[in-house]
């Protein structure tokens, strides 16, 4: 078989660690040499997080700095040094007072000097760098700040020279301090984890938080056109509309019929996102026997158009076209207005939808797009990303395996980035991010990257490579609790699955109201307008994929920018592409469903034939007392499903569901089907009838597929009622199973079948476009899908 089959399962599941986390600080601000200033204790509020102590150096600007000898200027840079470590300032160039406002952050950890020096060189192209000056301090000396106190202020330092004498011309402004990853300077500082990265490397080394761009839908009706006029004056023209937004283009169908004023009444569908850079651009096109020519096109900017924030219909609007013609000269082209030719537009951006830009199943959003539709938050996710353990080479650097790790969290529209630890197979991060909930039925996804953007002498891949990727679905965890785990980072490559590493973070969900929690369970999923006006499946598909490319490029024009391949890894938008190990996978969800009817056939099988004499004798006993007594068989049955649900409660899982091989079909996967899995799409295969018939196949396939796992999520759904998968939603149904069965016992039978038929037959006028209480609760239900690789 193709993956490498590891018999040692226990690598492939989530464990339990025990970090060092929420340790109390003290307080008081700073420390000399004699002890802690202050004796008063407080809580860090990185509570989900270990505790790293850095050594900080603010190197604010210099002055009176001597001239070179030579040139009579100076292009000065500072150089702070720590034991083996070194960082470097920009040099400035012929500047006697220059301004640096750099810092630097030095692990404790890692440190084996007793003394910092700062050096102030002056740069030179041609020999070895002058030396300016230096200062140089006792760490046993260096005070320890603690936040939330005030930042430390940077003081002015004589230059020494090289036998500690202040004889030379020039001052320094310096802060250092001991402190921890809590520091407000942590984020912007060079870091000794870092050391080796070179030019723009240094950023896109250091952890930073993005923000996804705002995404509208922008619908387009197009209604129809007047006075439209083909070149060739003896035919009437057969007209279609042509939209194009960026690299969205969307065509109406053709006009059925020759005429000059043509008519459509169609809607097309794009993605925008704020600030709106692209132009809506219309073009009206007439099918000709030998070529498709330009009747006429107009620029739309998306700013112009109105907001719609809920069902009410909006205004149409005339727009005149330009119409492009021939001078007497060949190649003479000239823009002519021609005010006769109008097209029927109504233009709106949706702001009442919530824009999918990510699968489905894994959605970490459900907000709608305008803010002033947004409810409040009804909790708080912390993520800590403490460590990995364990992580292979990903590249080679200098003839040795090399891995330059760092982590890319994604919720709601919020990204966080850590910093990059370079060349470690064991990087410490230990870094905290905070995310306001809205809906409990989300999923945050994590993964691990190696950095191939350092600006070293690298020999890896031109794109970040993946190492593995984690996520966990919020309602499955219980509030107020901190979960500290390690998840095996897993990958799926051409040679089967394989593991990376291990991931350790601690997370906790703080609940604010647990009243508006369970309230959001009993309504829809999506904002209504995906009810009142749903697109179809073709659309979403269309809509998903470019929603995705916007996002990509948005936040890769970001300073450092988070590249593509990381925003489609994290964003899975191969999901949907066929894959006969998925197909394999979703095929055994279902199958695994019914094992619970095949038991329960199996139980009556051998009730009836008294293998069991005892059971068989109750069960007698329990069918007259039905039959004599039947007002007692609903009861009966809900009373029988609250007793399973407090029995499985004690059977619970007691960790985060995460990626299981055996249900995604990794690990018995065959080799041909891996080959076809990473295939391109469409694929390379040579022979052109073989590609045809192939990406067809490949095409129909994958809805099936898609299909089926949908048949499993909802049967999956059915098995979370009573398996506390998610707590709540469980508690919730087995309440609801205990009154039902009290008020099922009171109530004659009669009476509760002409209510509910009476229901059922209700008139339209009295039923609501949005889905029942029923389908929502259920809909909020977690299935194995998050727990697919």
């Amino acid at each position: 078989m193709g993956s490498q089959a590891n018999p040692n399962q226990d690598d492939y599941k989530v464990k339990d660690t025990k970090p060092k986390l929420g340790e109390q600080w003290p307080h008081g601000g700073v420390r000399g040499g004699g002890g802690w200033i202050s004796s008063e204790r407080i809580t860090s509020t990185y509570d989900l997080v270990e505790q790293m102590y850095y050594v900080y150096v603010r190197v604010v600007k210099a002055r009176d700095l001597p001239p070179n000898q030579v040139t009579g200027s100076s292009d000065p840079y500072v150089e702070v040094k720590l034991g083996n470590y070194k960082g470097k300032t920009q040099h400035l160039e012929k500047r006697a007072n220059p301004e640096w406002k750099q810092v630097f952050a030095f692990s404790r950890d890692k440190i084996q000097a007793s003394v910092v020096e700062v050096f102030v060189r002056d740069k030179e192209m041609v020999a070895r760098d002058d030396y300016l000056g230096r200062v140089v301090f006792n760490m046993h000396e260096v005070p320890t700040r603690v936040p939330p106190d005030s930042p430390l202020a940077p003081q002015w330092y004589r230059l020494e020279d090289r036998r500690g004498e202040s004889k030379i011309r020039g001052e320094i402004m310096l802060a250092v301090w001991m402190g921890t990853q809590a520091d407000e300077a942590f984020p912007d500082a060079w870091h000794s984890d870092a050391a080796t990265a070179r030019g723009d490397g240094v950023f896109s080394a250091r952890s930073k938080v993005y923000v996804s761009p705002k995404l509208w839908y922008l619908r387009v009706n197009v209604i129809e056109a007047h006075d439209v006029e083909s070149a060739d004056k003896s035919q009437l023209p057969q007209v279609f509309v042509k939209a194009q937004v960026g690299n969205q283009i969307l065509k109406t169908s053709m006009c059925p019929t020759k005429t000059t004023n043509p008519f459509w009444n169609e809607d097309l569908i794009f993605v925008a996102a704020e600030p709106f850079e692209e132009k809506l651009v219309l073009t009206v096109e007439n099918k000709t026997p030998s070529r498709e020519e330009t009747v006429g096109r107009i620029q739309l900017a998306l700013n112009v158009f109105e907001k719609r924030l809920d069902h009410r219909p909006i205004h149409s609007r005339w727009f005149n076209l330009e119409k492009f013609g021939f001078g007497a000269l060949e190649g003479d082209r000239r823009m002519e207005l021609k005010f006769s030719t109008r097209i029927h537009l109504r233009v709106c951006l949706e702001g009442a939808y919530h824009v999918l830009d990510e699968s489905s199943m894994y959605i970490s959003d459900q907000r709608p797009t305008d803010r002033q539709l947004w409810k409040q938050p009804i909790g708080i996710l912390e993520v800590g990303i403490l460590s990995a353990q364990g992580l292979l080479p990903m590249k080679t650097v200098d003839g040795r395996g090399a891995t330059d790790a760092y982590c890319v969290a994604k919720y709601g529209q919020k990204w966080v980035r850590t910093r990059t630890i370079v060349n470690s197979s064991a990087p410490k991060w230990n870094e905290q991010y905070t995310w306001e909930v809205y809906d409990p039925c989300t999923v945050i996804t994590l993964g691990a990257f190696d950095n191939c953007h350092l600006g070293g002498n690298d020999s890896g891949p031109g794109k970040d490579s993946r190492i593995g990727k984690v996520r966990i679905r919020l309602s499955t965890l219980d509030t107020d609790r901190i979960y500290a785990h390690s998840y095996p980072l897993l990958v799926l490559q051409p040679s089967g699955v394989k593991k990376m590493g291990e991931l350790q973070l601690a997370f906790r969900f703080t609940c604010l109201s647990m009243a508006n929690m369970m309230y959001l369970y009993w309504h829809p999923l999506l904002p209504k307008m995906h009810y009142l006006h749903p697109f179809t499946v073709s659309q979403l598909d269309f809509l998903r994929f470019q929603a995705m490319n916007i996002v990509a490029a948005r936040l890769g024009r970001s300073e450092p920018p988070l590249r593509k391949e990381v925003v489609e890894y994290m964003l899975d938008i191969d999901s949907h592409m066929w894959s006969m190990r998925r197909s394999k996978a979703n095929f055994f969800r279902i199958v695994s469903l019914f094992s619970g009817a095949i038991s329960m056939s199996k139980w009556v099988r051998e009730v009836c034939h008294w293998k069991n004499p005892i059971t068989s004798i109750l069960v007698h006993v329990l069918f007259f007392i039905l039959i004599c007594f039947p007002e007692l068989i609903l009861p009966t049955i809900f009373l029988y499903m609250f007793l399973i649900g407090i029995w499985n409660f004690w059977l619970r899982p007691r960790h985060p569901p995460h990626m299981d091989i055996k249900l995604s079909w990794a690990e018995a996967v065959h080799p041909d089907e891996l080959d076809e899995e990473f295939d391109t799409f469409p694929t390379s295969k040579a022979q052109d009838v073989t590609r045809m018939r192939y990406d067809r196949l490949r095409s129909v396939a994958g809805r099936i597929q898609t299909v089926i796992g949908d048949m499993a999520t909802q049967g999956e759904r059915f098995q979370a009622l009573l398996s506390w998968r998610d707590p709540r939603a469980t508690c919730l149904f087995i309440l609801f199973c205990l009154i039902a069965a009290v008020v099922l016992y009171v109530t004659p039978f009669r009476i509760v079948i002409l209510g509910a038929g009476l229901f059922l037959l209700r008139h339209p006028r009295l039923r609501s476009k949005q889905p029942s209480i029923p389908s929502n609760f259920f809909r909020r239900l977690p299935a194995r899908a998050d727990s697919m690789l």
